[in-house]
This record gives structure tokens, sequence and C-alpha cells, in this order.
């Protein structure tokens, strides 16, 4: 037997997930059309989310994701460093060097977890909360990548100097996470990143996707 559901909340998550597909908002017409459902049907869904600031709608009336989204992912990055934390402390300490949970953050690359090797004599200092352009650094690009080209599987980006004089990184997308853009990598004092270290990255993001489905 099927699961009894709520069709109204259905409609105002498929409203959210519209405007989050969308850099320039949609107009109620155009949520009408996509939904299938009328006018006055979206305007009461609007109405409810702009109440508690899911959405808003500009000065030209179309309609974007609001601030309170904002503060609803901010509770997501908690779990999402829990959740990483095992993957990250292991991958660290088999490459001596400091590892990292990155995800996107508008237009940024943003660290959410960062674990340090406990062995090395020294590595790279690299906090969580610390961000950079995506076109920057093996971890922005890494989602990038996988942005042009939709991956089944992770792949290796290997940069060089880009964020830090004198320092390599090597980051892997997380593939197949519903809802989540970021990657996992490594950054060492390094002028180039050893061969083995590519294919650690890929499967400590495999690890750290499967702990996020």
């Amino acid at each position: 037997m099927t699961a009894e559901t709520s069709q109204t909340l259905d409609r105002g998550l498929r409203v959210l997930k519209l405007l989050a597909d969308t850099d320039h908002g949609l107009t109620v017409t155009e949520l009408s059309q996509r939904l299938g459902v009328n006018r006055t049907v979206v305007y009461r869904l609007l109405t409810t989310l702009e109440q508690h600031t899911l959405v808003r709608r500009d000065l030209g009336g179309r309609v974007r994701v609001g601030l309170g989204v904002l503060r609803l992912g901010r509770q997501v990055h908690p779990l999402v460093r829990e959740a990483a934390l095992p993957a990250l402390r292991s991958l660290a300490e088999d490459i001596g060097a400091t590892a990292h949970l990155t995800l996107v953050d508008g237009a940024d690359a943003l660290a959410v977890a960062v674990v340090e090797p406990s062995w090395t004599d020294y590595h790279v200092a690299y906090r969580a909360g610390f961000r950079h352009a995506l076109d920057r650094g093996a971890a922005g690009k890494a989602i990038l990548a996988a942005r042009g080209a939709p991956l089944t599987e992770p792949r290796p980006t290997l940069t060089h100097g880009e964020l830090e004089t004198g320092a390599s990184g090597a980051a892997a997308a997380l593939v197949g996470v519903s809802g989540l853009e970021g990657s996992v990598g490594v950054v060492m004092l390094a002028d180039s990143v050893p061969e083995r270290v590519g294919a650690r990255v890929v499967d400590a993001a495999r690890e750290v996707a499967d702990a996020l489905r």
C-alpha cells in the first residue's frame, strides 16, 4: 500500500527545487507551468513560503530562494562534517597531509571539515571556514569538473601553488549525493602530488559520498 503524502507539501518542496535550479528566479506563470497547477495554487504556496522567508520576490516580480533556506543550509554542515570525519581522518593519517571536505557556498568553495595528520613534523595549516573561488585550487576545480561532465565515479584533480605558494592539492568530487555539491581532498607541502595520492583521494570521496546518501 502506498504511504499517504501531503500534496501541498510536495508542491512547496518542488517550488524550492525549481528555484534552486535557476540563477535568475522564476515568475508565477513559469512556476505554474512547471508545476502543472493554476496560478492561484502557486500564489498560495508562495505566500506560505514567504512567511517562512524561504522564498522572496524581487522588484520585477520574479521569485527567488529566500534567506531562510540559507539558515536551514547552515544547520546541514555539522551533520555533513560528522558523516565525513571518519574518512577524512583515515585519509589524513594515510597520506600524512591535511584532509578536507569542501562544499559549494554560492560562488565559493567552503571548507566545512578539516583533519590534520597526527604524525607528521609539518603540514599545511588549513582551517574549516576557509573559502576560495571555485576556479582556484583542487577542491573547487574538482567540483567544476564534475559539473562540466557528470560523473558516475569520482576522478582526481591535481593542482600546485594556486592557493598557497609551495603547496599542492588533490581532490575528487562527491558523486551521487543528491542536493549536495562538494569534494574531498588533501593539501600538502610538495612540488607535485605523489601518484598514489590521487587514487587514495578518490577512495575517500567515495567513502564520504556513501556516508551521505
